[in-house]
């Protein structure tokens, strides 16, 4: 059963297999463990990141391709299920329609970029991509009458994945049971469901050939396989599952954005989780999303409250100051290259020992 739902694909370390137990634990009952707004808004951007970094790792780390459209995809499903909602209104029709024409969208400009951009050398690649995605942000900028510009769209969900919807009228371990809950848990259910349909992938056929042209694509041609082909697929591939991404984020946020979809710091951090968790393996994509998340949420707090109580000594408190977190972050980032060159999960990897 086992062996079947991880498509024989495990984490081969007890360590790792603890870790991402914890992680699995705390997602599954966040809203019981953590009470509050912030925890709970915090577990479902881990959820949606997941995948997100998930949909990245099939092209940078299983089939060697660099992109930066990648926030291109994410924004075009999440852009697709909001103007859906703000035009049509708050209904299930308009959510699964705008979600799947974003969806579709997605993968159209995916296979238009692979078509007319896979040929050429990896860098003349990613500068296309780059291109697409800084196009893209400003045609989302200037379409303020669909997209809402700037400023981006609200709108409202359907009544059922609304705080005013009540599943049951008591509350169930001090909890109550009311549509944000089932919204975290609707974005929660889809997140493991194209995460473990990835982990199929990678290990299925396809995937032992996506990273045969990763490691050397001149031989995967010499033996018979079209790479342009595969690559292609995988592009397509990455951007639908990025775009469901999207409409998870659009679903939970209730607001879209170029900021909280479009934004090159996105991709920026999309390429940190990558490498933070360790690329070429999907469980990195699990480590590295939650680690970073939880570093963007709390390293802040954490560092007030690490300056408050050193506020007696000199200079530290000033180090330590909450407006640094990005320094720390950074410094962070940096030590984890250096001492985990395969990221975490290929650390944890190579310390532990069985299945």
């Amino acid at each position: 059963m086992l062996n079947t739902l991880f498509s024989g694909d495990f984490p081969r370390s007890r360590w790792l297999t603890g870790l991402l137990l914890v992680i699995a634990v705390a997602l599954l009952l966040a809203p019981f463990l953590f009470p509050g707004s912030r925890p709970l808004d915090t577990a479902a951007k881990i959820c949606v990141f997941i995948v997100l970094v998930a949909s990245y790792d099939l092209l940078l780390g299983y089939t060697g391709v660099v992109s930066f459209a990648h926030t291109v995809f994410f924004g075009m499903g999440a852009y697709g299920a909001a103007i859906a909602l703000a035009k049509v209104g708050p209904g299930w029709g308009a959510l699964l329609t705008g979600g799947a024409l974003g969806v579709v969208s997605a993968m159209v400009l995916a296979l238009l970029i692979a078509l007319f951009s896979l040929r050429v050398r990896a860098i003349f690649f990613a500068m296309v991509t780059l291109a697409v995605a800084s196009a893209f942000a400003i045609l989302v900028s200037q379409l303020f009458h669909i997209t809402g510009g700037e400023d981006g769209l609200s709108y409202s969900l359907p009544r059922e994945l609304t705080p005013a919807f009540r599943l049951v009228q008591d509350k169930v371990f001090d909890v109550r049971i009311d549509g944000r809950l089932l919204t975290y848990y609707l974005v929660l259910t889809v997140s493991v469901v194209l995460f473990l349909g990835l982990l199929r992938l990678v290990n299925s056929p396809f995937g032992r050939v996506l990273q045969a042209i990763r490691e050397n694509e001149f031989r995967a041609e010499a033996l018979g396989y079209k790479t342009v082909l595969y690559r292609t697929l995988a592009s397509c591939i990455a951007a639908g599952v990025a775009a469901l991404a999207g409409v998870m984020m659009a679903v939970w946020a209730r607001y879209t954005g170029p900021e909280t979809t479009l934004s090159m710091d996105i991709m920026v951090n999309i390429l940190l989780m990558v490498v933070i968790g360790g690329m070429g393996t999907l469980y990195g994509a699990v480590v590295g999303a939650t680690l970073f998340v939880l570093a963007q949420n709390y390293l802040q707090t954490l560092m007030a409250g690490l300056s408050s109580a050193l506020s007696g000594v000199p200079v530290l408190p000033n180090l330590f100051a909450p407006d640094r977190w990005l320094l720390w972050l950074g410094v962070l980032f940096i030590l984890s290259v250096y001492f985990f060159p395969t990221g975490l999960v290929g650390r944890l990897r190579g310390t532990g020992a069985g299945r």
